[in-house]
């Protein structure tokens, strides 16, 4: 496991909606926003936004974590000096052990270089205090299934979705109903084998949306 994972579970924390913070030093004022993102497609929607509402800043830098796990994400300096940058945003999402989540560095030179000392603290703080107006909250990862079964079966079926407190969606009934579940993690394989026991087939899964 990396160090930007977590251990395997199915609860991780993020944020409920976007917030904001500031750092300033030696004329230097570095501008930080947090998303609560889920898709790459977003956070390309955020960071071209704040590129083209802060078009005259020298740097935009970020990093994001996205999945329960936290294991797919990246760091970006955006012409900082290597590691001086992305790596401080991702490293306060890790310490606050943070998911699904874009943070933007917007940068505003003063003039003074601050040295890359300077400039991990800068991010560092800025992050942090965006951090700090957020409200963290706890999601549920799990996965979207459709599950097909006869008409004659329909008992048994929700039999196991009631045990399991799962609500069906997008229902079809004729003589042979589907239906979509969303299954959090830690009940798979018990929804597996019971659905699969009362006499449904199971379609492909995707890994869904997360629930807050």
């Amino acid at each position: 496991m990396s160090a930007t994972e977590k251990p395997l579970t199915d609860t991780y924390k993020s944020i409920s909606a976007a917030a904001q913070g500031s750092y300033k030093d030696n004329g230097s004022k570095f501008l930080a926003f947090a998303f609560p993102v889920e898709t790459e497609a977003q956070i390309k929607t955020h960071v071209d936004a704040l590129k083209k509402t802060y078009f005259d800043a020298r740097h935009h830098c970020y990093a994001y974590r996205l999945g329960h796990t936290g294991a797919q994400w990246r760091a970006n300096d955006d012409g900082e000096p290597s590691s001086s940058a992305g790596r401080p945003i991702l490293g306060q999402l890790l310490s606050n052990e943070l998911s699904d989540i874009l943070v933007v560095v917007v940068r505003y030179f003063g003039g003074i270089k601050l040295g890359i000392p300077g400039l991990i603290r800068a991010y560092k703080e800025s992050t942090l205090d965006a951090l700090q107006q957020a409200t963290i909250v706890e999601k549920v990862a799990g996965t979207h299934y459709t599950i097909r079964f006869p008409y004659e079966g329909m008992n048994n079926v929700m039999k196991v979705l009631k045990d399991l407190s799962l609500e069906p969606t997008q229902q079809q009934y004729d003589l042979e109903c589907s239906m979509q579940v969303r299954v959090r993690l830690r009940d798979e394989s018990t929804f597996i084998e019971r659905v699969t026991k009362a006499g449904a087939q199971i379609g492909p899964k995707d890994t869904s949306t997360p629930i807050i």
